[in-house]
């Protein structure tokens, strides 16, 4: 017997579970903190990435997924497993459980999702394209005949698609994202202050001062982390103007993944798209400047999504399965 309906956006950030008729339930880390001596699992979700660079030796903090795919199948099994027994609570019916995967990934990748959550406790699994689901949920209508580009920037992968008539017509996924703007930081900071810090950090420096172009006000950062020199901890100030041209470096791979998507477009579509602009969600969406960069380089207007971090996994709720 089949209980609740269930929608997963399993991010390589992020997961989003969403319940048919309750809605968003709860967004939480894609990290599990393990014990590599007992193989038990510490924690999973916040408290887990809380861990991030902080654990003692036999404790490690894994994010399971990387760049859209499941690199430990065993851990995003158990992490599955905990969000779902989270979401339903007790009850032997088996979840319906509609789960996003990006529309570049494989077809044995998308059976090892399929694969992972019918272990996790799943009764029925269906597989839904992220561009699908994040155009939907950013309240595009997909069923017309019209073409709309949809830009997904995750953590671990972009994707581009051109959507008509309910299916994708062009797309492409990129393994450059959120993750890649984390590391550009990392990289900065060494070379520029001899100063190493975590992802965490560099995540909050993206967040907080990050920019792809001059803001009206320079914002400032300070953030802790340990000169590679003396070893010892030291304290250094990011303005969001050095972050313009390294954070640059990696939102123009996405440009180019764009128009190579915009190139292969059939003509009747592109002229939509010309009309209607481009629509971009996901966490890289809120990067400063994203979307003026992407509008200077296309000449199309962008749009950011109202709640680009949710569309996915609202999106998903008109994708449920009957």
């Amino acid at each position: 017997m089949l209980g609740t309906d269930i929608g997963i956006d399993l991010g390589t950030a992020n997961v989003l579970v969403y319940i048919k008729g309750k809605g968003l339930i709860f967004r939480e880390p894609t990290v599990v903190a393990v014990d590599i001596k007992t193989k038990k699992i510490i924690a999973i979700g916040s408290e887990a990435r809380e861990m991030l660079g902080r654990t003692p030796q036999n404790i490690i903090a894994i994010r399971p997924l990387s760049q859209g795919v499941i690199s430990s199948f065993d851990l995003t099994e158990k992490m599955l497993k905990y969000y779902i027994s989270k979401a339903i609570g007790k009850t032997i019916k088996k979840p319906r459980v509609s789960i996003c995967v990006p529309s570049g990934v494989s077809e044995v990748e998308r059976r090892a999702v399929e694969e992972v959550a019918y272990k996790a406790g799943a009764g029925k699994v269906q597989i839904v394209d992220e561009p699908i689901a994040a155009a939907i949920g950013a309240g595009i209508n997909i069923d017309e005949p019209c073409g709309r580009l949809i830009v997904d920037i995750g953590g671990g992968t972009t994707d581009v698609a051109v959507i008509s008539l309910g299916g994708l017509v062009i797309n492409s996924s990129i393994k450059v994202a959120g993750d890649d703007f984390d590391e550009v930081i990392l990289k900065y900071v060494k070379s520029e202050y001899n100063i190493l810090i975590g992802e965490m950090t560099a995540e909050r420096i993206k967040m907080e001062v990050g920019s792809l172009y001059t803001r009206e006000e320079v914002l400032t950062i300070e953030v802790n982390g340990r000169n590679l020199v003396t070893g010892l901890p030291r304290k250094v100030a990011i303005t969001s103007e050095e972050m313009i041209p390294i954070l640059n470096e990696v939102a123009l791979k996405i440009v180019d993944a764009i128009l190579l998507v915009l190139e292969k477009t059939p003509p009747e579509l592109a002229a939509d798209i010309a009309v209607e602009g481009i629509m971009i969600t996901g966490g890289g969406s809120l990067l400063y400047g994203i979307d003026r960069l992407i509008e200077s380089k296309t000449g199309i207007p962008v749009t950011i999504a109202d709640d680009p971090l949710s569309t996915v996994a609202i999106g998903l709720q008109h994708r449920m399965m009957e």
